[in-house]
């Protein structure tokens, strides 16, 4: 079971859904009377992604990236790969990419400035969690669900060599697992 391979639970699956509900509330007031071109950060963020773009209220689009730093350690190698680009231009558009979790947030700030030279009307960040003890570089999160500790967390998209992503809780995976 890979529920054993966990510590303890930090969000329970209600968390997570109290966190979305709130997210999307404030984002639809944001953006109330505009268009929202959502950009999904593969794999991790695709459930959060599904999940905030549908308690959204206004019109989305959808796009998605994937981009690496990690492979399959448990830290970033501070190289970032685009591994899948955008099929669309986003000239003039609102842009929101949606994050499972800002750790270092090399990866971010580095699609950030990518995106910003393609010229969208406004360019935020939407992370489910944030961890800012272990920040390398100021990043901005726009909306953020939660802030945690510097603890390895899995499930809800968050995965350990492409496992536990899906976990319906956002738990701490045991130090003997990865280390």
């Amino acid at each position: 079971m890979m529920m054993d391979d966990i510590e303890r639970v930090m969000f329970t699956k209600e968390n997570i859904a109290g966190m979305i509900a709130k997210l999307g509330k404030e984002i639809s007031r944001d953006y109330a009377g505009k268009e929202i071109f959502a950009v999904g950060i593969l794999k991790g963020a695709v459930v959060f992604f599904s999940d905030v773009v549908r308690a959204i209220d206004v019109p989305v689009q959808m796009d998605f990236m994937i981009a690496s730093s990690y492979g399959n350690s448990a830290e970033t190698s501070g190289t970032v790969k685009i591994l899948k680009d955008l099929d669309y231009d986003i000239a003039g558009k609102h842009v929101m990419i949606i994050e499972d979790i800002i750790d270092s947030g090399l990866t971010m700030e580095y699609l950030m400035e990518i995106l910003r030279a393609r010229k969208p009307a406004s360019i935020r960040l939407c992370a489910l969690l944030s961890k800012p003890s272990r920040r390398q570089t100021d990043v901005t999160i726009d909306y953020c669900g939660a802030e945690v500790p510097d603890e390895f967390l899995v499930g809800y998209g968050l995965d350990f060599a492409e496992k536990y992503r899906n976990l319906p809780c956002i738990g701490i995976l045991k130090k003997e697992i990865y280390a």
